[in-house]
């Protein structure tokens, strides 16, 4: 387990024993949340698996949306979540789920289940990928990294190799090369890296959009269903901050419009890919408004507060992380506990 893994269980640990996240709950807890998904689906046996964070299983999903049942917690749409934040109608606390990226899994695993409990939830889709071009190049890495016992490539002007033989070193190397990516100042950068290494190694990107991601056949067949929402997550799930102006525009634009072409509706509400404050700030923000989104979500962790209904287009959300399937540890993050002493117990962070 990395250091900072080890340092979030302990807090939510922490919380948890202490009764903390009880007592805080009515200074912290706001007047509701909205929950980040992105694969459920059954546990893999890998033990080299650098992208679990994004999977939950379908017994916790289903265990989540029971606790928030027992504890009468309305579970509603991104327009009904839109109406309460506007109309500051907050007489009983709500969540909101959401889903990022259209993967198959959330077909699969996900819609039974959240049909059975008569949940509704947002689908945010990058074209991209039902148009099954889309570079899932996170999956990519990993896949690069599993296969090989040493990978090389060119950082910074300067070779390095990175030895792989151990799941200890696959972590290791996984950990330095996603974070040096990530830092790259320009997203074409990050993209050529990654086709050059998966052209290298034998890692089919696109036979990796087609297992994952779902055709817009079957989005479509999700969408007839009242419950779901189809939200936008631009064309190619870029960082939007790295973007130019123009560039930026064009992803969220095009995003939508893709989306209304091929499902006959316009999606009135977005979620910024990665979506944490290195992917998306203000500009991103008054964008979103501009372009006529209802609503756009981030993933800057916190739960909402009236001041919310203010700032639109800026919505944290909180993720279900895989690394973290416990039920205990839901309750310490909708207590809003753990995101309020994140975030300096700011209510609103949308610099």
């Amino acid at each position: 387990m990395s250091a900072r893994k080890a340092v979030i269980r302990s807090g939510l640990e922490a919380l948890y024993a202490t009764g903390a996240h009880v007592f805080l709950r009515p200074f912290l807890g706001g007047v509701g949340a909205i929950l980040t998904l992105h694969h459920v689906k059954p546990p893999r046996l890998a033990a080299f698996q650098p992208n679990r964070l994004l999977e939950v299983t379908p017994r916790f999903l289903e265990d989540v949306v029971r606790k928030l049942r027992r504890a009468g917690v309305d579970l509603i749409g991104t327009d009904e979540m839109h109406r309460r934040l506007v109309e500051r109608d907050f007489r009983r606390r709500f969540v909101c789920l959401t889903f990022d990226d259209a993967y198959r899994d959330n077909l699969e695993w996900a819609f039974p289940i959240l049909k059975r409990h008569d949940v509704p939830f947002a689908l945010y889709v990058p074209t991209s990928f039902p148009d099954q071009v889309g570079e899932l190049w996170w999956l990519a890495l990993e896949e690069i990294i599993a296969r090989q016992t040493r990978v090389g490539l060119t950082m910074d002007g300067v070779n390095r190799h990175f030895d792989c033989a151990s799941v200890a070193e696959k972590r290791a190397s996984y950990e330095e090369i996603y974070s040096w990516l990530r830092g790259l100042a320009s997203e074409i950068d990050l993209r050529s890296t990654v086709r050059d290494l998966a052209a290298r190694y034998g890692v089919d990107m696109a036979a990796l959009c087609r297992e994952q991601c779902m055709t817009w056949r079957e989005i479509a067949e999700m969408a007839e269903n009242p419950l779901v929402t189809i939200g936008a997550h631009t064309v190619n799930h870029v960082m939007l901050r790295k973007c130019s102006d123009e560039d930026m525009c064009t992803e969220m634009r095009n995003g939508a419009a893709v989306i209304e072409a091929a499902l006959g509706k316009r999606p009135q509400h977005l979620a910024y890919p990665l979506g944490d404050a290195t992917s998306a700030g203000p500009r991103e923000f008054r964008a979103a408004s501009e372009l006529g989104f209802k609503t756009a979500v981030t993933t800057r962790p916190g739960v909402l507060f009236p001041e919310h209904g203010e700032h639109l287009t800026a919505l944290p959300r909180i993720s279900l992380n895989g690394e973290f399937q416990k039920l205990r540890y839901f309750q310490v993050l909708l207590s809003g506990a753990a995101t309020g002493m994140w975030n300096g117990f700011r209510r609103v962070d949308a610099a």
